[in-house]
């Protein structure tokens, strides 16, 4: 029998409900939610649609207290817990509120009336009402009639509409409809040229076009639900076992954790997603933790699709401020989006009358190997010696979510690595956006199709992805500064060398935010924050550096109303000091917002940045031209970026990483 050798890595089983332990940046619990409605609906004594909570998340503490607190006698924490609050927007007779609601007291500590452009976020309950508006609308009867289509199998979905310069706006909704008959796949299968237009507020139709009878695209080779696929299937792939006979290599108290060397705390916000807290490694030389990232989410997520014309303009979305990537989260299947290995969490957020939801199994935690290798070397140039060979294997720590905004489904990875890493993981996979046309062949288009001919009828529109994060790293301490290490070339004049040229470094700290935007694969250079107040021994600051992934750049007019809203990703990164308020890149009201309250503007006052608290935020731009692979479910698209120590440590940290203990495991099979 063939031994077989499995690497011993080891878990541990995620149980939230039977901690007991709290912390201040834990999310709010269901109990949490019932309260805080309770004490609006005492200020405010309505139901839906007169009142509607369109957000409830926690009021995190002010950093400084939470420090504090961190940093304090862990006798006493459980008994001087920081008072705990939530924050609310919720939507009052037409109007936007903003309530903080402090939970420890239960009550309303303050109340503020949005007097600006824009609106909030939106929530299942009103997009799945007015969705179902258009079936007993007679004009929309008729047209799905005039098609011939049984409109018991159409499906209706809501789109945010916007901004295009209009001096006042109404909170609205367009609706576009698709065709269910014979695929799973409805995104597949538009009703082009129908428009429906909904008044969030009345609750009702306000507009309706019907402009052009497009075919519906055939529903045949659209389906991908396994049981209803045909013959041929491939390729086939073999299974796999992943096993730590050991248990656990990871712990969780509440929603804190703890695994190899890192510390770091899981949150979730219906807006954002999930949320990384306080994340520190422990440093063998210096012998204690050592602040890393104060907090990342995602801070927005533009998608503009590249279509002007009268029925897709307005395609331009934020999947986080409008949709919510937090409430588009969703029920992780285990052994498919997770592997074996893999612990779960849930998540909660409050449906439009305040009652909680809970999405089970929201957020996956698990070791990952995947015969990566951590570092090796082999030496064969030391004649005394034999060949000298050393590898270590690779293990890492993922946190994984998945959020499926519409047709598109995101996958969000936290991957944690001993060398000191926090790798960014973004996946783009699910469903095209597809105009319906009447080409069937690419020989026939002869003007701008504005995407890809992927079948009959089906065009796949271009489109942007810009994942915008916020990251406030506290490199040891939260006093920081951004470093730009330029990458020059010197040319050699005074005949010293063979060489007529090298390349060298150029390092400048940026003092104040227009100096720290940058517009990445314009020139060569490494981009760093560090701690100015702390050296290495041979006199390096100690910081971490952004290795950026993909690089996308808009293509808009910087007048263009889309990229006014979406001006935060004109700059790959911007840095801004500390401000608790400063969360949301597109702006606390982000439907049909107008620009005036974004991570661009905020970072136009030019503040000073050096050797301050500072935050820095990075955005992942993907351009996508669709092509018939992506079609009629795409496989992932892969992007992201890393974080990396640079002289933060003395030395290689996991220099004296040992190997996993090899698993000794029978080969089973039938065969004798």
């Amino acid at each position: 029998m063939k031994p077989v050798f499995l690497f011993l890595l080891t878990l541990s089983f995620f149980c939230t409900s039977a901690s007991t332990y709290e912390h201040p940046l834990d999310p709010l619990t269901p109990s949490e939610f019932k309260l805080v409605q309770t004490i609006v609906q005492k200020s405010y004594p309505a139901s839906p649609p007169t009142l509607t909570f369109q957000y409830i998340g926690l009021d995190e503490p002010d950093k400084a207290s939470l420090l504090s607190w961190l940093s304090s006698n862990p006798k006493t924490k459980a008994t001087t817990l920081l008072p705990r609050r939530a924050f609310v927007v919720a939507r009052f007779n037409r109007q936007s509120l903003e309530i903080t609601v402090d939970l420890s007291k239960r009550s309303i500590v303050s109340t503020k009336v949005h007097t600006g452009h824009g609106f909030p976020m939106l929530t299942f309950d009103e997009q799945n009402f007015v969705a179902e508006l258009p079936y007993k609308y007679k004009p929309f009867i008729e047209s799905v009639n005039k098609r011939g289509l049984n409109i018991s199998q159409v499906v209706c979905s809501t789109f945010s509409v916007g901004w295009f310069g209009e001096i006042k706006s109404k909170r609205t909704l367009k609706l576009q409809c698709f065709y269910t008959q014979g695929s799973s796949n409805l995104y597949a299968r538009p009703l082009e040229g129908i428009t429906v237009v909904v008044d969030l507020d009345e609750r009702k139709i306000v507009e309706y076009f019907d402009r052009v009878n497009i075919p519906v695209p055939k529903a045949e080779g659209t389906e991908y639900v396994a049981t209803k696929q045909k013959p041929p299937f491939g390729p086939t792939l073999k299974g796999a076992a992943f096993v730590q006979p050991n248990g656990p290599g990871f712990k969780i108290n509440g929603h804190s954790i703890s695994w190899a060397n890192w510390e770091f705390h899981v949150g979730y916000d219906v807006r954002a997603g999930s949320v990384i807290s306080l994340a520190s490694i422990y440093d063998i030389q210096q012998q204690r933790y050592r602040r890393v990232l104060y907090r990342g989410y995602i801070s927005e997520f533009f998608v503009p699709y590249m279509d002007p014309t009268v029925d897709w303009f307005y395609k331009t979305y934020f999947d986080s401020g409008e949709f919510g990537f937090g409430q588009s989260m969703v029920s992780l299947e285990p052994l498919a989006d997770c592997p074996t290995n893999a612990a779960f969490m849930d998540a909660y957020f409050a449906r439009e009358n305040g009652v909680p939801v809970k999405i089970a199994n929201a957020i996956c935690v698990f070791e990952k190997y995947a015969g990566d290798i951590m570092w090796r070397h082999t030496e064969s140039e030391i004649p005394e010696d034999p060949e000298i060979r050393e590898v270590r294997p690779e293990v890492s720590l993922v946190v994984r979510i998945v959020s499926t905004v519409g047709n598109y489904d995101y996958i969000i990875d936290w991957e944690f690595k001993p060398s000191g890493s926090i790798k960014i993981g973004v996946g783009l996979t699910g469903i095209l956006s597809i105009k319906g046309t009447s080409y069937t062949h690419v020989d026939q288009i002869k003007d701008d199709a504005f995407g890809t001919l992927l079948a009959d009828n089906t065009i796949g529109v271009y489109h942007d992805h810009y994942i915008t994060y916020h990251l406030d790293l506290d490199i040891d301490g939260e006093a920081n500064s951004f470093v730009k290490t330029n990458l020059e070339t010197v040319r050699v004049t005074d005949h010293s060398s063979p060489r007529k040229s090298y390349w060298t470094v150029v390092r400048e700290t940026a003092k104040t935010e227009a100096d720290a935007r940058i517009k990445l694969g314009l020139k060569p250079s490494e981009l760093a924050v560090v701690n100015p107040n702390k050296q290495t021994k041979p006199g390096n600051m100690m910081g971490y550096r952004l290795l950026p992934g993909t690089v996308g750049h808009p293509l808009l007019f910087t007048d263009d109303y889309p990229q006014i809203r979406g001006a935060f990703t004109n700059y790959n990164v911007f840095v801004t000091p500390y401000n608790k308020s400063e969360k949301w890149a597109g702006g606390l009201y982000t439907d049909q917002s107008r620009g005036e309250d974004t991570l661009a503007v905020w970072s136009l006052r030019n503040r000073s940045i050096e050797n301050r608290d500072i935050v820095l935020w990075h955005t992942v731009g993907i351009h996508h031209v669709p092509c018939q692979e992506d079609f009629p479910i795409m496989p992932t698209l892969s992007s992201g970026f890393e974080l990396r120590p640079t002289n933060f440590f003395e030395s290689n940290p996991v220099l004296k990483a040992k190997r996993p203990e090899p698993v000794r495991l029978p080969k089973c099979n039938s065969q004798p």
